[in-house]
């Protein structure tokens, strides 16, 4: 069993893969004060459900990286693999600087492969993220602030406003308060969405490129989307996956 570890600003994804396919999945709430100790006995219990022979780890959060290396090479007393300089990734960085391109992002195009050969990837994460890929080339990414960011950022703001879920309500025009706040949000991200599918569309000249979506919060807003967009909320681990598999050759 393979262990695929997606470290991210709001959350840890831990998948297992078995034979070229991811068979289960965590998701741990990101605590950057936590040591490599206090996340040694958080993953101890999943770890010990499956028979892990290696591990191979995307992180964008590089103070927590060194503590999950830490923890996992205690449990399995060997270190895993980290995606960075040095690692194969069948992906091609067709930017201004390779070196500033997130592992998150270099994963999800990884991870298209298997779906398209052209792709406008829309990962609903901390940020939201808007990349454009063609044939394994990365060509370029839009990043605006995640749906949760932009609730949090809005209640801190306004004295008066409640902290509320992140639950779409049935009408875009809301009577209360908290409708009008999932409202807005919500429904805006949608709408944020299918306007800026549209813009690289026309910008890229790719009309018939897929639309796929992943990240935790795709589930919750592509529904709402008027473009014709697929969910796959594991992209990224899919495309750690290709990467492990690739560097065993």
């Amino acid at each position: 069993m393979i262990l695929l570890v997606d470290i991210g600003n709001s959350n840890i994804v831990f998948g297992f893969a078995e034979a070229g396919k991811i068979k289960e999945t965590y998701r741990l709430k990101t605590l950057l004060e936590k040591t490599s100790d206090e996340y040694y006995f958080l993953v101890k219990p999943i770890l010990e459900h499956w028979a892990v022979e290696d591990i191979i780890i995307s992180s964008v959060v590089p103070v927590l990286t060194s503590a999950l290396k830490k923890a996992f090479q205690k449990h399995t007393g060997k270190p895993p693999l980290i995606l960075g300089p040095g690692i194969k990734t069948g992906v091609q960085l067709k930017v201004d600087d390779p070196k500033t391109v997130g592992s998150d992002i270099i994963c999800d195009v990884a991870g298209i492969k298997e779906f398209a050969d052209e792709a406008i990837i829309v990962d609903l994460g901390t940020a939201t993220k808007y990349i454009y890929t063609k044939n394994q080339v990365f060509y370029g990414v839009s990043i605006a602030p995640g749906v949760s960011v932009s609730m949090k950022a809005l209640v801190n703001n306004a004295a008066l406003l409640p902290s509320v879920e992140l639950v779409c309500p049935k009408k875009v025009i809301g009577t209360s308060t908290i409708h009008c706040i999932q409202s807005g949000v919500i429904y805006g991200a949608a709408s944020e969405v299918d306007g800026m599918v549209e813009r690289i569309k026309e910008e890229m000249n790719c009309p018939n490129a897929l639309v796929i979506a992943t990240g935790g919060l795709s589930s919750l807003i592509v529904p709402l989307c008027r473009n014709q967009i697929i969910t796959q909320e594991n992209l990224t681990l899919h495309g750690l996956l290709r990467i492990y598999e690739l560097n065993q050759k």
